[in-house]
């Protein structure tokens, strides 16, 4: 193999390298746009509600303890009982919590960009069992109690959509902003009516709790046992937090899903307990589980995902026009492979700028199909054949249909890709099993590797 051939082989691959320019300035193009699109995303939340986090309802009675202490007069040498009075409060989950919810998505739109807000209806239910004299078992005379009241934490209360009304036997209560308990943060509460405290009656409650909210809906499964339904008309679900629905069905027009836990598997008690302490409550708000309505792999993505084969993609093209000029003894200047390199990498600046308006799947099309018809338009000249040119026309439309099976099928990727690769190396190997190397060093000797392009043009 004389020294022409190296030289053509070396600037092969210095060509490749230069073509990482252009390519990861169009991946810094893709960041940037994503970075943009957060924002908008973020702007969006911000003017109506953010994320929702529900956490709770939980009781909590107030209350005053005396409490005496015997002290030492040293002067007289007599002991006195001085009394103070101690005010805390007493935190009880329910026993039962229930939450069925109807959920509706929709998009509101900033420019070009999109975000997609959910409105949840939800009917919260339950009943609090609570223990004899209130769980106190020794000095329950020293203990004074104030009404008690139900708080219940909405991450972001400003997607409350109506007027709540707790209801009680017989009786709707209102409720009143803010939880008056400062781990749950923010919310809602709402005074109970009184009742006995050395021997309480089950409590049973239920309210509706119409929300707004962004990407997510999270529930905290206060209950000793707890049930949540939630239907969606959302086809993509993506099922987040620490437990996963015990049963669930997708399809393309929605989702229903169900959670069952308990005390046993979320231990919230004990997560109560901390929040109580200096632990802080982080341990409590973390044994949630929900839902996220994003999509789950958007355009800019899949454009990264894209650009992550780009080399693989243009060294594949080169490979071709090397067999080329192998097989039919053709000369293919450098510049020639350039200009389709550039060509290559051309078609990721366009399905990024297009996918922004009429989506991914359209703008692959798009996109590939000029590439497609300008690159075998180009080839049909260079390799002064019109069969050759459609030749490879028809190989690099397929290697972008795989490639976009590849960006399809997330979870097959590595196995379509090693079976792609091993695909063309047995094709490489087949096509030039008869093929002299040395041979072919000496007819490029004899005729340099250089292209006229003149002569092409004629």
């Amino acid at each position: 193999m004389n020294r022409s051939l190296l030289f053509k082989l070396g600037a092969i691959a210095l060509l490749i390298l230069l073509l990482l320019i252009p390519l990861l300035m169009i991946n810094g193009i893709i960041s940037d746009r994503q970075q943009l699109r957060d924002g908008v995303l973020m702007d969006i939340a911000r003017s109506s509600s953010y994320s929702q986090r529900l956490s709770g309802p939980v009781m909590v009675v107030p209350y005053r303890k005396t409490v005496r202490e015997w002290k030492l007069n040293e002067k007289l040498n007599k002991r006195y009982e001085e009394t103070r009075e101690v005010r805390g409060r007493l935190y009880f989950l329910p026993e039962h919590f229930e939450l069925d919810g109807q959920v509706q998505t929709e998009l509101r739109s900033r420019g070009i960009y999109q975000a997609r807000l959910f409105h949840a209806d939800n009917r919260i239910s339950g009943r609090f069992v609570l223990p004899a004299q209130l769980g106190i078992s020794e000095n329950f005379a020293d203990y004074q109690f104030d009404q008690a009241f139900l708080a219940v934490g909405i991450s972001d209360i400003r997607g409350i959509e109506n007027a709540l009304k707790l209801e009680v036997g017989t009786q709707r209560l209102e409720f009143s902003p803010g939880t008056q308990v400062g781990w749950l943060g923010e919310g809602v509460h709402v005074m109970l009516p009184e009742q006995d405290s050395k021997k309480p009656a089950p409590l049973d409650f239920a309210f509706d709790l119409r929300l707004q909210g962004t990407e997510q809906l999270q529930v905290v499964p206060v209950g000793k046992t707890s049930q949540v339904k939630l239907t969606s008309n959302w086809p993509h679900p993506s099922f987040i937090g620490n437990f996963l629905p015990a049963q669930r069905e997708v399809t393309d027009k929605g989702f229903t899903a169900n959670w069952q836990t308990s005390f046993f598997s979320t231990n919230l008690e004990e997560a109560l307990r901390g929040c109580l302490s200096e632990r802080g409550c982080e341990d409590f708000n973390d044994r949630s589980f929900g839902v996220n309505f994003i999509d789950p792999v958007d355009q800019y993505l899949k454009s990264d995902r894209a650009i992550k084969y780009a080399l693989l993609f243009i060294a594949l093209t080169f490979a071709g026009f090397f067999l080329f000029e192998v097989l039919k003894s053709l000369a293919v200047h450098p510049i020639q492979y350039a200009l389709v390199g550039v060509a290559l990498a051309f078609f990721y600046l366009l399905l990024l700028s297009l996918s922004e308006h009429i989506g991914f799947a359209l703008a692959y099309l798009l996109s590939a199909s000029a590439c497609v018809l300008l690159i075998g338009f180009y080839v049909c000249h260079v390799l002064r054949s019109l069969a050759h040119g459609l030749g490879f026309s028809a190989g690099l439309a397929a290697l972008y249909g795989l490639l976009y099976g590849l960006l399809s099928a997330e979870d097959y990727a590595l196995l379509m890709g090693s079976l792609l690769l091993f695909g063309l190396l047995g094709t490489v190997m087949v096509l030039t099993r008869k093929l002299d190397w040395y041979g072919v060093g000496k007819r490029k000797s004899a005729e340099p590797l250089v292209f006229d392009l003149e002569a092409a043009h004629e």
